[in-house]
């Protein structure tokens, strides 16, 4: 089950059931599958709360992955900052829904086993996001 909640901010709009077509099978391209995914949209007040309270950072992030997956069965709480998402969205000069896609499968692509924190990971991290985009815009067109 894929579920969507909020915490202390409106929920964004978003095509449930194309999102959770689209999560299934980029799961299924790396050999997985979807076995409790939740996303949990906040400000940056509440994903500063969870960094310091459970990973000891005292800083703001566009996302924080709860991963709970067993072998190839993934799971997780998926923690999104709507306010940093649309300062990246800024940043990037890129719009608030393509920015929210990215790191929403980025979340995913951490649950299917994709690191990004040492040398060389990143680009395969952004190689992945780009691909999952990819499949994004696919499933639209159908």
């Amino acid at each position: 089950m894929i579920s969507f909640s909020t915490c202390n901010i409106k929920m964004p709009v978003i095509q449930r059931s194309l999102v959770r077509e689209w999560v299934r099978q980029v799961a299924a391209s790396y050999g997985c599958t979807e076995n409790g995914i939740g996303f949990i949209f906040c400000d940056d007040e509440k994903i500063l709360q969870v960094n310091r309270q459970f990973l000891g950072h005292d800083y703001y992030t566009d996302i924080i992955t709860f991963d709970y997956s067993s072998g190839n069965k993934i799971s997780g709480e998926l923690y999104i900052s709507l306010d940093t998402v649309k300062s990246n969205s800024l940043k990037y000069a890129t719009s608030f829904k393509n920015e929210l896609d990215r790191v929403m499968i980025h979340g995913v692509l951490h649950l299917c086993g994709i690191n990004d924190k040492r040398p060389g990971e990143r680009a395969i991290m952004e190689a992945a996001e780009n691909r999952s985009l990819v499949l994004l815009d696919n499933l639209k067109q159908k």
